[in-house]
């Protein structure tokens, strides 16, 4: 037996960190089309007239069939019924449809007050597909989180899932950074296509990965058929535990605090910070900078030393002191706000790089698919409810702001002034006081409460471990 296990592939550490490499490049692709039109929020607003409560629509769409339709639960029972390569290539082929979808959103004709079911027929196919792409994506986020337990445990389990988390930042920057200055250039359809035809790529190294898999399961095919095969029932196993719901909590109140920022940042730039539209999603950028660097460095540490849990909580800690910065009506210099995204940038680093690691010492593996889907699901509650919500009160607390926007352009558009140079006139409008900016601070009172709930369920995660022993501040590599 000892000889068949030294023999596999995956003890081979070059192929195992090829493997991830794949997977990692992939999840990379899709993050950055998660994240393609969030630097965008000012730009979208002027050109085509969208409240905060449009963009909430569309930024919450994360969790419309995710959620309502459980398709993360379906999926993450597929997986373990069917097997990592079966999703890996559903899921893939399942983000190109509703990236062209939401691509077809903005480079379509629609006419002017054309809407479906009452919602504005832009943004209402924009969501569509960015909701199709979300069950794709978070497909490939639990078959990816399911792969690395595969290939890893045992060994640098930590540390790969932190490299993994640190490319797919790598891609949030990459929207945040490059895709302004795309629609700039060319058109925001263009920004939009561009992530889509990326997407088709990252297909092509899932199908890479299932090779890279095939060979690994003909060498330990004999080990797996000793084990009992999923059945439904088992889902139970993960329900029942306290521990598994004290970190799926924390998972859902710490990213509702992370990723609709992105989504509402550049507003926040623009509106309190007073940064430039056009360049508005750059301070946001830096976020993932850290992120590459330090997830894959807290990995290590907690596959060395340990500390999973205490990890944890010191990450939702930093996230209650950066959205208080970001909160506070008085503090408005520029370095202010690279200070705030820099420590995001750290916290951002600590909890995902301990949570999802310890999800495997609370949950047996041949439950982990389902798992991972369930805390999937209930963070997507989250991030569907979330921008909702900020874009509501946001249009709420500044009333009045979106109709003079709105007759604003439409001015714009009787004068014929070309659709990309609208936004910069709304923005002299803004700054000569004809238009009100934005008051973001009652909005932002939601991420702070986010964070300090956060903090919360870290102190209690770490109580439960200690009561059942998961071993969540044991260190990951088996000696």
């Amino acid at each position: 037996m000892t000889e068949k296990i030294k023999s596999t592939l995956r003890d081979n550490a070059s192929a195992r960190w090829f493997v991830l490499i794949l997977v990692s490049v992939t999840m990379l692709i899709a993050y950055t089309f998660m994240e393609v039109l969030s630097p965008l929020q000012t730009l979208i607003q002027s050109t085509y007239g969208w409240s905060g409560t449009d963009w909430g629509i569309v930024t919450g769409a994360q969790g419309y069939l995710n959620v309502f339709a459980f398709m993360l639960i379906i999926a993450g029972i597929v997986l373990d019924k069917m097997g990592i390569k079966f999703t890996a290539v559903s899921s893939g082929l399942v983000m190109i449809l509703g990236a062209f979808i939401k691509y077809y959103a903005f480079a379509g004709n629609f006419e002017l007050g054309s809407t479906i079911i009452g919602i504005d027929s832009r943004v209402f196919i924009s969501a569509a597909g960015f909701a199709i792409f979300c069950v794709g994506a978070e497909g490939a986020g639990i078959t990816v989180s399911r792969i690395i337990v595969k290939w890893f445990q045992g060994k640098e389990m930590a540390l790969a899932m932190g490299s993994e988390m640190a490319l797919a930042r790598l891609g949030s920057f990459t929207a945040l950074f490059f895709s302004p200055r795309i629609a700039d250039s060319f058109n925001i359809p263009t920004s939009v296509l561009l992530g889509a035809i990326a997407l088709c790529i990252g297909l092509i190294l899932f199908i890479v990965y299932c090779i890279m898999d095939t060979k690994l399961d003909k060498q330990i095919v004999e080990d797996a058929s000793d084990e009992e095969p999923f059945k439904i029932s088992d889902i139970k196993v993960i329900i029942t535990s306290k521990g598994f719901w004290y970190i799926a909590i924390l998972c859902l109140l710490f990213y509702s605090a992370v990723f609709p920022f992105y989504k509402f940042s550049s507003g926040l730039m623009v509106n309190k910070f007073g940064v430039d539209p056009a360049t508005a999603g750059d301070i946001p950028s830096i976020l993932p900078f850290g992120t590459i660097l330090l997830t894959p460095l807290f990995g290590y540490v907690y596959d060395k030393l340990g500390k999973g849990a205490s990890i944890m909580i010191l990450g939702a800690l930093l996230l209650v002191i950066v959205h208080s910065i970001f909160y506070v009506p008085s503090l408005t210099a520029t370095w202010v706000a690279i200070f705030a995204v820099v420590l995001l940038g750290i916290a951002f680093s600590l909890v995902p790089s301990a949570m999802w690691p310890s999800v495997p010492k609370i949950i047996p593996e041949k439950q982990l698919g389902s798992a991972y889907a369930l805390i999937f699901y209930v963070q997507n509650i989250g991030l569907m409810l979330v921008p909702i919500l900020l874009g509501v009160v946001l249009d709420r607390t500044n009333p009045g702001v979106n109709e003079k926007i709105e007759t604003a352009i439409n001015t714009f558009r009787e004068q014929g002034v070309p659709a990309n140079e609208i936004t910069g006139k709304i923005q002299t409008l803004r700054e000569a006081g004809e238009i009100p900016m934005f008051d973001y601070s009652s909005t932002w009172l939601i991420f702070v409460a986010l964070t300090i709930l956060a903090t919360i369920f870290g102190f209690l995660l770490k109580a439960e471990d200690k009561r059942k022993g998961f071993g969540l501040e044991l260190p990951n590599i088996q000696k």
